[in-house]
This record gives C-alpha cells, structure tokens and sequence, in this order.
C-alpha cells in the first residue's frame, strides 16, 4: 500500500508497537520472600545494610504457583551487584549461575527449592554501587510466543535502521506492520493500563501505576495469534531472503574477554570467573547448538579451589566439543614487555595445564586485547603448537589502519603463523549478536573472497557474565532474514582449521615483524616500581633455575621445579597489570608478590650455590701456592652465555672489593667465561679516578656540567666525543592524553615541558674500582637524586636514580644526543632485536614515537655505537641522533596515586666499537640487571663448565629441569640475526638427550643455528 510516513516515522511507530506488545510478556508475577541479608532480615525494596566485601542474601523457599507451565516459568532477580547465584532444588539437585545486569531471569528444571546469593556492590567493570537494594525477586510466567515475535521485530527494526536508504528498508517494515496488524489485542481498559511500559505509564512513569490494577495474561484467542503471526512473519522472511541473500557468513563462538585484574582486583576476577562459567556452562546444557570458548589455563585452575564440580562438567563439555578452552597461555599477558623465557613459560605451563586438565592442547593463541605484538612471538608460538592467534587490539590503532583481516605473520626469525585480526564493531573484544553488529562485522573483512568466514565471539565481557540465552535465541532468529551473513555457532580450533587450509589454496598476504599498536604508548612507563619488580623476579627465576641445574650437573640431587613462582611471575604479567593500566589495589597485591618471587628465587640461588660450593671446595693442601693463606677465594657463577667481566656487588663486604655508597663491590681485571664456575682469586683493578665534576678510568672520561648534565664522554679508546650535546637532560613534560590516562602518551607530549636541573653535585664514591657523582634535582613537589658511577673495568655509565615522587600527570624522560648517525636504532626485544627508523618519513615511522626496548636499545654506525641500558623501564625512542629512555609517568586513571613515593632504578649508557654485539653490549646489559652469583669459598683457582656451547654467539634462555623430570633443558638463542654451527657438550657423566620444541617434545636435531632462532636440548645423565 502507498505510505504517507517517511521510512524514519514508519521505524518510530513500529518500534513504539512492538515496545506496547511486549508489555504482554508476563502473564502473571509473584514475589519471593523471606530473604535475609548476611543472616539479617531484609524486605524486598530495602537497602543493604552494609556493602563491604562479598554479602550473602538467603531465599529459604520459593515455589512455583500450582497451574504454571513450569518450562514457561522464570526466576527474575536483581539483588543490587554482581552476585553468585545457587539455586538448591527440593530433589537434592543444585544450580550455579552468574546473575548480573545482563542475566537477570533464570529458566527453572523443578518447581521448588532455596535460593543463595553472594553477592558484592559492585557492577560492570568494576564501578561501586550507589545505593544497592534487594530490588526484585519473583517468579514470572512468560508469553514464550510473544517473547520470540518481540525478539524478530525489534531485530527487523534495528535492521532497517542500520540499511537507512537501502530498497530492503521498505520491505522490513512493511512486514513488521503486517505481522502485527495479524494480531487479536486486548482493548480493555484495566488490561491495556494494568500493563507497564513507558506508554501505558504517562510517558516514563509520570502517570503512577494504580496498584488496585490486576494485569490480566492475555486471552486464549490473541495468544494463538500471537504464535500465528510470528509464524507467518517467519516465513515471509525466508520468502525475502530468496531475493536478498545472504552476503557473507559469520561463526559465533560465545565468550567472554575476562581481564585477570583490571579495574577491580584479582579477588573480584575470581568471583568473575565462577559466575561467567556456570552461566555458560548452564547454556550449554539448555541449548545444543551452542559453543563456547575460554581462555586461559589460570582460571580452569582457579575453579580446582573454588568449584571442582562445576570444573567436572566442563570436563564434560569440552569432551562433547561444546566447550573449547582457548588461548594456550597461562593468561593473557602483555607481549612486549615479558621476556622471551616467560613467553615461553607462558606458552609451556598453559599448553600442559590444559592436555593434563582436558586431555587436549590448543592451536590458537587467544590474545584480543593485548597492546601489540613483539616480532619474536611467531616462532614462541610456533614452538609450542600454537600455529595460528586471534587478535583485535591492533585494529585500535589511532593514524595507520591495519591493511589485512587474515595474514601470515612472520618473526624475526623467518617462523609464521596465522592471523586473524578482526575489527569488531563494538570496539571491543565481546560481541552483540545484531544486524548492526553482524553487517559492520562483514564490512570490516578486508579479503571477503579469502576468509571466507568471519570469526565472532559473543558475549558481555568481564563483569558482564558472558552470553545470554537472548543472544542464542537472536542468532537463531536471524537465520531467517535477509541480506545479512549468515551465522552457525561453532569451535574456535574447527574454523582456524578451515582458516589454514583455505590459506593453502590461495595466497594470504605477510607481514613481517613487529605487529606495533599505534595506542597506548604510555604503558610501557606507567607503574615503574611493578615493571622493576617484574624484571627482577624474571632475572631471579632464570638465574636460580640455571644455579640449581648447575649443581645437579655437578651430582646435587634433582633440582626442584620453580612453576610455582613462575605461575605468580605470570599472572602478574597480564596485560593490565604489567603495563601499569589497573587500579591502585591491583599494584598493593602486584609489587609485594613479584618481590616476593624475586626473594624465593634468590634464596633458592643461595641455596644451589652452597650445593655448588659444598662439591667444589678443597683444602689450601691442593694448591702449595694456598698455603697459610687465611682468605678465602671467591667463587663466581657466570649464568650468561656471554663472557662477563668481574664486576659484583653486595650488602656484605668482598675479599679485594671496596665500600660503595649502597653496600660493597669489586672489579677486578679476570673475565667470567660464559656459562661456568670459576674458583679464583681476583686481581682487583682500581683505575678510577673522581673530580668535583668528572670520572674518568682508562676507557672514557666523563664530564659533568653545572646544571648535571653530561657535558662530555670522551671515548679514550677511539679519541672520539661519544656526545653530540648535552647527555642525561632530565626532561619533565606535562603529560595529558585525551583519554585513556595510564594507557597513553600523545603525540604532541614534547610541546609543554620543562629540564629538571641540577640543586646539587658532589662526590660519593671517591674512586678505585668504581667512583660516582651525586646529583640532585628538583621538579616541582618532587625529588630526583642520580649517583652517576663509573667502574673501572667498563665503558659502562651507570645513573642509579631514585625519585621521591609527588606530581601528577608528568612524564619524566631522559635524553641523549648522540655523535652517532643512523637511520635504524636497534632495541633488543624477546629472544633477538628489531630495528626501527630514527626518521619520520611516513605515518607508519611517525607513529612509533614511542617503542619497547628490554634491556637495551643502541645507535650504531660503522665502526662504533653507543648504547642506552636499563634494569626495568621498557618505554624508549630514538629520534635523528638522539636516544631517550622513559623513566616515570604519574597518570591519574585509573589509579590517581601511580608512582606516588619512593622508587629506585637504575639505566647506564655504553660507548662501544663495532656494532652493538661486537661491543659487548648484551653482555653488559645482562651485568647490570643480573649481577655475578659468588660466595667465599675454600679452594684452589680453577673453572669449571656448566654446559660448554660452541659455534655462533647464543644467549641463554634457560638452563632448568625438564616437565617430566628426565633431566634438564637447555635453551639458547642466536641474539643478532647471525647464521652459523652450534654445538652443545655437557660436562662428564651427562650426554645430550636429543632436541625439543618448547613443549619439550622430541624435534629433529640440526648443526646449524638460524638468526634468531630458538633452540631446546635436554640433558640427560649417562
């Protein structure tokens, strides 16, 4: 027929009839009382007594009235937060569900039993609740019809809306009116006013609801024309789609993106998790169709403690292949920060977690949300099974869009894996099942003739509670309209399966390297004291696992396995945590357990190296030249596989060292072989010497100006300025990101800033094996004091920096123009290094103003380099000739006191000859974030190997007991992108078992070493 309306008015009054036809959902309601509230009585309506911490509400009885059909009869609650929902039936059977601002009405299996809730005043993403009452708690008997004719019609409105101007629009709305003109409607008045809805209620509630009103359900005869119409509607819909088919096809897989502390602490996560999955689990059992996917490992193993049954069942599910547990990592952890070694811990513990659990690995690495990708994650994930990775969090990016959907992304080693990125239309990593959703889900597919499909997950995130039973019906709803992908519920494994052999028979673009997001740069710098700590109890946990391995080598028992800590190391390095991004409770809990992993590995090192010295010490008789001696010589453990210089330190005073202004240390002129035990006597080498503004030795001479600055490095060695200008200015900038406060620096950070300058400079150390000058500065309410110190056996300057910190929304970087020219600086990254431009040719190079570095980032030319090293800040850039290395941020969102108070660190600077391995870079970087292991010891001089390696220069990834207890694992990598023979020989009585993968899976052996390649051995006794 002709229409007079507009589409716009038409879509207007169809959404008003359809809001006017659901009020008839209910057909009759009935409370539930008898709550009480921590054993309190409380009445429906009232307010919580008290909202601190998690709250039990009690429901002794409910019953289901007599003449319900009890499939249509609904449990409707709303205790006022995010709540645990146990329904203990009268038959012994009990059910566990997550009830939340989207999951609020519960389908019954009996018609009586008691009901608890735990409860907390908390709601989606973690914000307090003003105010929290026990608002609603009844028993509802539904319109089941009406509630699937409601669901389509608003689903056709909403789809008309998003095609404004397309010729489907007019055919939409014509069918909505048609379907219900079909309907026989209540007129009477004390039925159609009985009925709330903002129409019948004057507008939002003006107009108040007359409680002496008794809505009546509607009668036999619109019901059946209720179960017509959406009949017939259904039809003319599949009628229309045989004219607009389908243009693309989705699977949805239900999920829900759980941070494991975020805006709320690791507690609440718990909590989170024990609701998402008994409402998913519940699902599965009440809808076939169904399939859901979860990471990561920590929360299956959360439920051991908290809900074993609930862990049985999903046992159960995922053996059906309703279940799928996801992702392969321990969590999902930030990726530019951790070190290779914990990637792969990550990786190896989630992998074995999940085939000991389930009885099945994974092949996908689940990483949505993490803030861009280290070019060294290809071959880790490759390594350990995980053949292709599902990411959103690229698509974020603020100036270059990422140009594919599905790709193979290959490493800095050469190794590839399987991409697929999608741009989701909610802007986020939990998806809407919704014709807007779906249609903006398809567009975003930038290879449509490849993928093929499109994957979805769906569900509300974090305190969301995953997916509804709404959201399975929608999908099912949508199967019959027209011009939208098509959708199937399906497995995660199932379609990166599909994904990869599609790949094979058509070409899929590569992307080489780093996958950067042009986002959320701050986070590299925010929460500087989490970021020491976590580097700390890295270093710590390789150091004491490679110890002990070193003494069971030497015929110590067996060592015992540190995944215990490394498990704490992990969930620590999620990616809200590690990058500094949660709230203030997060970091109270955060700092004092990586400290606390930091301390267990360190006493487990003593406890090896005494093993260590206990089977290596002698009597002076073994060497006449002892004789009569009554110091002892010192034994050194070099867990590097890189030769190290003589340089410790310590809280107690060392046989030939020096005091220092924080405890004891030496350097002496011997060099620590890599990877040994050496028993020896130093020969301390004490060629420092300090002035009021200078520190020299036989490498550099370093000169101070007035203002604290670096006014000169003069490199002795090469007669060669290493500056170009003045070295660690201190620069101060005002730091406001348009949005997100702890996530981002803007890039216009430079145009308000200010130079912290020198109050003060004097000596502290006054020379010999090490001198410093002390230096003072002051910005604002804050205190910045540097001990600028020079060793007398490096090239090495250290700035020990402790700030006194009581400013917000500052960055603190430090600077320093270099008399170095080139055009790519190289920044060590996990397992190896990438290179970026120091130019800012294009958006691309313009967009890295701000890039991840571990423990070093380097400028070299030809011939010579200089390097900026750091022992915990990752944020860096390197500009023309210029590098500069963040050392403090003090957002204020979302926790205002980050970085308050005392912090310590410390960052040095390194001229060298040659490129940065030749220089020794990597060596001295590992120096001054993990000093030499030594004690006193009762022997004669000597070495000893703890594995000898041979061929191509390697760094150590690990040296630790195999996850089946047949002996050790030695892991090494090729650090520079070098090619060349590796050979691995243990000491006496140990033979190489074979190679692995990072599972520690048997693998073919080679003889060569490629750049940058990871390689594992296990070590077997004879």
């Amino acid at each position: 027929m002709s229409q007079l309306l507009s589409p716009a008015l038409r879509l207007a009054r169809v959404r008003r009839r359809v809001g006017e036809i659901a009020a008839w959902r209910v057909r009759e309601r009935t409370p539930i009382a008898g709550w009480s509230f921590d054993a309190a009585l409380i009445g429906l309506g009232e307010a919580w007594p008290d909202r601190e911490g998690v709250k039990l509400f009690r429901a002794r009885r409910f019953e289901v009235p007599a003449g319900w059909t009890l499939a249509e009869a609904r449990l409707g609650l709303d205790v006022g937060g995010e709540s645990l929902l146990r329904i203990a039936y009268d038959s012994g059977r009990c059910l566990t569900l997550g009830l939340d601002v989207n999951h609020t009405e519960f389908a019954l299996d009996e018609p009586g039993g008691a009901i608890a809730i735990e409860a907390v005043a908390k709601g989606p993403f973690g914000a307090a609740i003003e105010g929290p009452r026990l608002r609603r708690a009844e028993l509802v008997w539904i319109e089941p019809q009406l509630e699937v004719l409601v669901r389509t019609l608003t689903l056709m409105a909403d789809f008309a809306a998003e095609i404004d101007g397309h010729e489907l629009v007019d055919e939409l709305l014509e069918l909505a009116e048609a379907a219900m003109a079909r309907l026989a409607w209540p007129t009477r008045t004390l039925d159609v006013v009985g009925r709330v809805s903002r129409y019948a209620r004057g507008y939002g509630g003006r107009d108040p609801a007359d409680p002496s009103i008794r809505a009546e359900p509607l009668s036999a005869e619109a019901r059946a024309s209720v179960a017509e119409a959406a009949a017939w509607l259904a039809g003319e819909l599949r009628a229309l789609q045989q004219r607009f088919p389908p243009q693309g096809a989705v699977v949805y897989a239900g999920h829900a993106h759980l941070d494991t502390a975020w805006l709320w602490p690791l507690e609440e996560t718990r909590r989170k998790t024990l609701r998402t999955f008994a409402t998913a689990s519940d699902l599965i059992e009440r809808h076939p169709q169904f399939r859901y996917a979860q990471s990561f490992a920590e929360y299956y193993r959360q439920l051991e403690d908290d809900d074993p049954a609930l862990l049985e069942t999903i046992k159960a599910q995922v053996a059906a292949g309703a279940w799928e547990p996801v992702g392969g990592f321990w969590v999902e952890p930030d990726i530019n920060m951790p070190c290779g070694e914990s990637l792969v811990r990550q990786a190896l513990y989630g992998q074995l977690y999940f085939e000991r659990t389930f009885g099945r690995r994974h092949a996908v690495a689940w990483l949505p949300d993490t803030f861009g990708f280290s070019g060294a994650l290809p071959q880790i994930l490759a390594g350990a099974g995980l053949s292709g990775m599902y990411t959103v969090k690229i698509g974020w990016s603020e100036v270059d869009r990422h140009p594919h959907t599905r790709f193979w992304w290959e490493g800095i080693d050469g190794s590839r894996v399987l991409v697929q990125q999608m741009n989701h239309p909610e802007d986020n990593y939990n998806g809407l099942v919704t014709p807007k959703s779906l249609l903006r889900l398809w567009r975003n597919v930038s290879d449509k003739r490849a993928q093929g499909e499109a994957l979805q997950p769906i569900g509300h995130g974090d305190g969301g509670g995953g997916p509804t039973a709404a959201m399975i019906a929608a999908q099912a709803a949508l199967a019959d309209f027209p011009l939208l992908p098509r959708t199937r519920f399906g497995g995660v494994g199932d379609y990166f399966a599909e994904a990869r052999r599609r790949a094979a028979e058509r070409e899929l673009p590569v992307w080489v390297g780093e996958l950067y997001l042009e986002y959320h740069r701050g986070v590299l710098t925010s929460q500087g004291r989490t970021k020491r700590a976590h580097r700390q109890a890295e270093r710590a946990l390789v150091g004491a696992e490679l110890l002990a391995s070193a003494a069971h080598l030497l015929g110590a028992p067996a060592p015992a396995s540190l995944e215990p800590l490394w498990r704490t190391l992990m969930i620590n390095q999620f990616h809200d945590i590690l990058p500094g991004s949660g709230i203030g409770l997060v970091y109270k809990r955060t700092e004092p357990e990586l400290a606390g992993v930091a301390a267990a590995a360190e006493a487990a090192a003593k406890a090896a190296l005494d093993e260590i010295a206990a089977r290596l010490a002698t009597s002076g008789e073994d060497d006449p030249g002892d004789a009569g001696r009554e110091d002892p010589a010192l034994l050194v453990v070099n867990p590097d596989a890189s030769p190290r210089p003589l340089r410790l330190c310590s809280d107690t005073p060392i046989a030939g060292g020096q005091a220092a202004e924080e405890g004891f240390v030496l350097a002496a002129e011997e060099i620590a072989a890599p990877l040994s035990i050496s028993i020896l006597r130093p020969t301390p080498d004490a060629s420092v010497a300090v002035e009021a503004r200078a520190l020299e030795n036989r490498f550099l001479r370093v000169e101070l100006a007035d203002d604290g600055t670096i006014a000169r490095i003069f490199d002795k060695r090469f007669r060669r300025e290493a500056l170009a200008g003045r070295g660690n200015q201190i620069w101060a900038y005002r730091d406001q990101p348009r949005e997100y406060d702890a996530w981002d620096i803007d890039e216009d950070y430079r145009r308000v800033g200010e130079e912290a300058l020198a109050s003060e400079i004097g000596v502290v150390e006054a020379g010999g094996q090490r001198g410093a000058l002390k230096v003072v500065r002051r910005f604002a309410s804050s205190r910045i004091v540097q001990s600028v110190r020079l060793w007398s056996n490096s090239a090495r300057i250290d700035f020990f920096t402790r700030f006194d910190w009581h400013d917000r929304r500052v960055l603190i970087k430090a600077r320093f123009p270099l008399n170095v020219r080139a055009d790519q600086a190289t920044y060590e990254c996990a397992f190896g290094v990438c290179r970026r431009p120091t130019h800012r040719n294009t958006s691309w190079d313009a967009a890295r103003f701000e890039v991840a570095a571990h423990r070093f980032a380097d400028l070299s030319e030809p011939g010579y380099g200089v390097a900026l090293l750091n022992d915990g800040r990752y944020g860096h850039e390197a500009l023309g000739s210029e590098l500069s290395l963040s050392l403090l941020r003090s957002p204020i969102l979302p926790d205002r006191m980050a970085d308050e108070g005392v912090q310590s660190f410390t960052y040095a600077l390194l001229p060298h000859g040659g490129d940065w391995l030749a220089g020794g870079v990597l060596a001295e970087a590992e120096d001054l974030n993990r000093p030499l292991y030594h004690r006193p010891i009762a022997g004669r001089p000597r070495q000893v190997p703890i594995v000898s390696v041979e061929g191509v220069r390697t760094g150590l990834g690990a040296l630790k007991p195999a996850q089946d207890g047949d002996g050790l694992i030695l892991r090494l990598y090729e650090p520079a992108g070098a090619r060349g023979p590796v050979a691995v020989q243990p000491p006496p009585g140990w033979r190489v078992a074979g190679e692995t993968n990072l599972l520690e899976d048997g693998a073919p052996s080679r003889p060569e070493l490629g750049p940058f390649e990871i390689r594992s051995w296990r070590l077997a006794p004879h």
